[in-house]
C-alpha cells in the first residue's frame, strides 16, 4: 500500500509513468539507473545506489573547519565566476560562518566566528539595501534563537545584532533555513525550522519577511507558521526553489514535504506531497535542486547514514507536477552528509555545474555535475 502524509496506509495504485528524456541527464546517472548490480551487492543501506561500491569521489576537499560542518551555500560572483565563494556553517557554542574558495581554500579574513551554534545558511541576490542592492547570506544561530544575516561577498553584518525566531514559543533552538524572493514584488522571506523539543506537531516551520527598517539594518517580520511534522525526530533541512514557488523540508524519519512558498498563495498552508517515505537508511537531510531554465531538474536529498543522494524530478511526472518518484541515488565520498547546494552555473572547474556536500571530517566536498 501507499503511504499517505499521515502515516496512514492508503488504496494501493499502480505508480505514476516517469520519463527522463537522456539528454537530460549525465551518462553517469543513466548508468547508474540501468546498473542491475546495486540491490544484489547489499554493500550499501540504500538498495537504490547503483554505485554503491564505487562512491562518487569529489574535484576538491575543502581545508577542515574547527569543529562540525553542517550545511553549505554556493554565492556566484556574477561579474567573476572564478571568485565565486562557498559559505558553509560550523556547528559549535563556538562556531563560525566559514566562506572558501573554489580551491577549497579558507578566506580567513571574511570567516564570521563566535556564533552561537550556527546551523544552515542560505543566501538570496539583490536585496534592497540601505538604497541600494545587496546580495546577502542568512544563517540560523541556534542558542540565540535568532537569524543572523551577513552581506557578501565582504560579510559584513547587516541584522543590528540578529533577528529572533520562534517568540513566545516553547520550541525556539532554530535549525534550517531557507530564502525565497517572490518574484511579483522582489519580497524576501526567510522559512525557519528548529529542534524538536517542546515543537508542535501543525505549524512546525515560522516564516519571516526580510526588510531594510531604514537604516540599512535588516529586520523580520513575521507573517505565517506552517508545515506539518510526524513527531519522529525533527525537521532541519528546508529549500526553496524559487523559480517554481515551492518550499520543502525533510522530516527527518518520515519523508520529505512540499509546500508553496508564498505566502499569499492560495490554499499557501496545504501540503501539495509528501515523497520519499521509503527508501531511507534512517534520516532525510539535506535538500538542493539542480535547475534548468525550462522548470525541469532534479531535486537531491541526503539519506545520511547511507552515504547517498536520492534524485527525485523537479518538475512531478507529466500532469503532476506533485509527484516525485525516485530517479536514481548516487552514493558520495562524503560521510555521513547534513547539507547540500547545488548550481548550474558553469564554474572554473566544474563547466556543468557544481554540487556541495558536507562531510562530517569537518570537510565541504565539491563535486562535478558532469561526473
Amino acid at each position: 500500500p501507499l503511504i499517505d502524509c499521515t502515516g496512514a496506509a492508503t488504496t494501493t495504485q499502480p505508480p505514476p509513468t516517469l520519463f527522463i528524456h537522456p539528454m537530460r541527464l549525465p551518462l553517469s546517472l543513466i548508468l547508474f539507473a540501468a546498473a542491475p548490480f546495486a540491490a544484489a551487492a547489499g554493500l550499501a543501506p540504500d538498495p537504490d545506489a547503483a554505485n554503491a561500491t564505487s562512491p562518487l569521489a569529489p574535484r576538491v576537499i575543502t581545508e577542515p573547519a574547527r569543529y562540525d560542518t553542517d550545511d553549505p551555500a554556493i554565492w556566484i560572483n556574477r561579474a567573476d565566476p572564478a571568485a565565486s565563494l562557498i559559505i558553509g556553517t560550523d556547528k559549535d557554542a563556538d562556531g563560525a560562518l566559514y566562506v572558501y574558495d573554489l580551491a577549497g581554500k579558507i578566506q580567513t579574513d571574511k570567516v564570521v566566528r563566535g556564533l552561537l551554534r550556527p546551523n544552515n545558511v542560505d543566501l538570496a541576490y539583490d536585496i534592497p539595501l540601505a538604497g541600494g542592492r545587496a546580495d546577502i547570506a542568512i544563517v540560523t544561530e541556534r542558542h540565540a534563537h535568532r537569524l543572523r544575516a551577513f552581506r557578501l561577498p565582504d560579510m559584513a553584518p547587516v541584522d543590528g545584532g540578529g533577528i529572533p525566531v520562534f517568540e513566545g514559543e516553547t520550541a525556539r533552538d532554530c535549525m534550517g533555513v531557507a530564502l525565497y524572493t517572490r518574484p511579483g514584488d522582489g519580497a524576501l522571506f526567510a522559512i525557519v525550522s528548529r529542534s524538536e523539543e517542546g515543537a508542535p506537531r501543525e505549524g512546525y516551520l515560522h516564516q519571516y519577511r526580510i526588510v531594510d527598517d531604514g537604516t540599512g539594518t535588516l529586520r523580520g517580520l513575521f507573517v505565517r507558521r506552517f508545515g506539518s511534522w510526524s513527531g519522529r525526530k525533527e525537521i532541519e533541512a528546508i529549500a526553496v526553489d524559487n523559480e517554481l514557488g515551492y518550499v520543502y523540508c525533510s522530516d527527518e524519519r518520515f519523508g520529505i514535504r512540499k509546500y508553496h512558498a508564498d505566502p499569499l498563495a492560495d490554499d499557501a498552508d496545504k501540503e501539495l506531497a509528501c515523497f520519499g517515505t521509503t527508501g531511507f537508511a534512517q534520516d532525510h537531510e539535506g535538500i538542493s535542486f539542480y535547475k534548468n531554465s525550462d522548470g525541469t531538474g532534479y531535486i537531491l536529498v541526503s539519506n545520511q547514514q547511507a552515504d547517498t543522494f536520492r534524485i527525485f524530478p523537479r518538475e512531478g511526472t507529466p500532469g503532476r507536477p506533485h509527484e516525485h518518484p525516485l530517479i536514481t541515488s548516487v552514493r558520495v565520498a562524503a560521510h555521513d552528509s547534513d547539507g547540500s547546494d547545488t548550481t548550474t552555473a558553469a564554474l572554473p572547474g566544474f563547466p556543468g555545474g557544481l554540487f556541495v556536500a558536507m562531510s562530517t571530517d569537518r570537510t565541504f566536498h565539491y563535486y562535478a555535475w558532469d561526473d
